[in-house]
């Protein structure tokens, strides 16, 4: 996957934004928490994202994959693919649809239902 592939995959989430920041990395957030990285790797293409604990314990041990720089060091679930070994694009994009549910997820009700994201679990709120 180049960047400007998953920088057009990301734009099709909805009520997401992108920036450009911390080194010429490519940041895309929902509801201004960042949910995917592009860059981060000295100059070589990498992509970062969020994941659950399982996947986490599973995916940092693959080929092509650690533990994102940063991220995880504070204790943050984060992988980052730098190579795409085991990890191919169609998973990639998988996964970093995982990561916008997971962050999402973890708004607000109230800014979720600003984005327009309500989620089935938010019906008995109102």
């Amino acid at each position: 996957m180049t960047y400007d592939e998953f920088n057009s995959f990301c734009a099709t989430l909805p009520a997401t934004s992108h920036v450009v920041q911390w080194g010429g990395s490519h940041v895309w957030k929902v509801g201004e928490k960042v949910f995917a990285i592009g860059g981060w790797n000295d100059g070589k293409e990498a992509f970062t994202f969020k994941v659950s604990d399982v996947a986490f314990e599973i995916l940092k041990e693959e080929r092509g994959l650690r533990p994102a720089p940063y991220l995880a060091s504070r204790g943050m679930k984060w992988i980052q693919r730098y190579d795409d070994a085991v990890l191919d694009d169609q998973d990639l994009k998988r996964y970093l649809r995982e990561s916008y549910r997971i962050v999402s997820l973890g708004l607000s009700k109230k800014r979720r239902r600003a984005l327009g994201l309500n989620q089935p679990e938010d019906d008995g709120d109102r």
